[in-house]
């Protein structure tokens, strides 16, 4: 009897969080497992995208490019915002991005796992593979059952130990670099690199841009050592950075000469920092067009335009009875700078009312001292995820900021307070973890009438799918 959708999900969680083990990083189990399941990350292509921030955008915009030149596309990222299946993506041209259905997520899950099982029971592998394995095991075998010409693929964590580094890409991308996951990664930016840059391959190129001067000294030593190919993005950037705010508010054009055309780009995404991975995408596309796949000005300029990336700096209009919505992942310093930016811009004399949450492992502190000063008021909360950091630390945390806090110890409750707090002229920014973002997402989607938001907040409970996971 095959096992359902639910059971899937409840057995991939007990799995654990990597992060949270003392178990080594190490790709030779990822490889014993790939062997096994007769190596489905052989069957595509693949464009491997490593960074601090900017992955996930970028990789979106590259599978959007793609599929529309005509080529089947996969989309594997992560960490997801409401439900596990957007980690797994089809893109087609007459889709923008179609999720892995819970019968075929239920049936990659029963598959991977039967194969893992027998690998334990031989003594092949030591443990049953992780969390972000098994469902990094589950993508490969989807994309290649499913007839994927191209897989892009976001890294999980670092790079060079992530389960999606068994694949040989043909392309690597490497975004904006910066400190995270110190823990794991090393304290230092070029440590840090030295693990993003376990991505590259010899003779394969890399999309990248000048960032960090100790992080361009550390790329470019890692790019020797891997005997890479670097292919500079600037040439994407130059049109993009006018005086003024173009490009900033996701609706102002700007011309661009892309394969030798002029063509007219809509950044999908607000933020100035998002032209950094537009301009990523735009150059991949450009290096893939070279490598056997078709892809024109036109599927480019298309492409970007069909973008859908949701929770980076989304907007939801004010409804009837709550105030405007702005849902921005900023769980790392670099991403608070980005927001705290943007915000700026775009909202300089709008009063702000915060709604913060975090993972216990992030730089709170920091992230606090960027973000807070911005706000009127600071609204805390825990997302419904066992790392994420009480309301009452998070306090502790952010004494230094001098901010009015408020702690609420759950989202909804966290969404009536910020609401009418705002009033109808305010906006509520809604920030920090992932999964704090993607928590107040659900809830919002549920409210049936703007009259009856506390009644339906406070109601509302999220699945334990969409809070959990890596």
């Amino acid at each position: 009897m095959a096992i359902s959708y639910e059971l899937a999900v409840q057995q991939l969680l007990a799995l654990g969080h990597e992060l949270a083990t003392n178990r080594k990083f190490d790709l030779d189990h990822m490889r014993v497992l790939a062997a096994a399941l007769d190596h489905p990350e052989r069957r595509f292509q693949s464009v491997l995208i490593a960074g601090t921030n900017g992955k996930g955008s970028t990789a979106a915009t590259i599978a959007s490019i793609v599929s529309t030149a005509g080529y089947r596309t996969g989309l594997y990222t992560s960490p997801h915002l409401m439900r596990i299946n957007e980690r797994i993506q089809i893109f087609t041209s007459q889709n923008s991005g179609e999720q892995i259905s819970d019968v075929e997520f239920a049936l990659m899950y029963e598959r991977v796992n039967a194969v893992a099982e027998d690998l334990v029971r031989s003594g092949s592998l030591p443990w049953h593979p992780s969390f972000f394995e098994t469902l990094t095991a589950m993508a490969f075998e989807y994309f290649a059952s499913t007839g994927v010409e191209l897989a892009v693929l976001e890294v999980g964590m670092g790079g060079r130990l992530d389960a999606t580094n068994i694949v040989e890409p043909c392309l690597s991308v490497i975004t904006d670099i910066d400190f995270d996951h110190q823990k794991f990664l090393g304290n230092t930016l070029p440590e840090i690199t030295h693990e993003k840059a376990g991505i590259l391959r010899a003779n394969v190129p890399v999309v990248l841009l000048p960032q960090h001067p100790v992080v361009n000294e550390a790329l470019g030593r890692e790019i020797l050592d891997h005997d890479a190919r670097a292919v500079s993005a600037v040439r994407n950037m130059a049109s993009v950075t006018p005086a003024g705010s173009a490009g900033l508010d996701g609706d102002q054009s700007f011309m661009l000469s892309v394969l030798g055309e002029a063509i007219s780009i809509t950044p999908p995404l607000r933020g100035r920092h998002q032209l950094r991975n537009l301009a990523l995408a735009i150059t991949a596309a450009e290096e893939l067009n070279g490598m056997g796949f078709n892809i024109s000005a036109a599927n480019i300029e298309a492409g970007v335009r069909n973008t859908r990336w949701p929770g980076r700096f989304q907007v939801l209009p004010a409804l009837r009875g709550f105030p405007e919505v702005v849902l921005d992942v900023a769980h790392n310093p670099a991403g608070a700078w980005a927001l705290r930016s943007t915000l700026s811009t775009l909202y300089e004399d709008r009063k702000l009312t915060f709604i913060f949450g975090a993972m216990r492992d992030k730089a709170i502190a920091e992230i606090a001292g960027i973000l807070f000063p911005l706000a009127d008021r600071v609204i805390v909360t825990q997302a419904g995820n066992p790392r994420a950091a009480s309301a009452h630390d998070i306090t502790e945390l952010a004494q230094h900021t001098q901010s009015e806090i408020i702690e609420e110890q759950d989202v909804a409750s966290a969404l009536e307070r910020a609401g009418r707090f705002a009033g109808d002229d305010g906006v509520v920014v809604i920030t920090g973890s992932i999964y704090l973002v993607g928590e107040a997402m659900g809830l919002l989607s549920r409210v049936a009438a703007p009259q009856n938001f506390q009644q339906n907040m406070l109601a509302s409970k999220a699945s334990p799918e969409s809070v959990k996971g890596v």
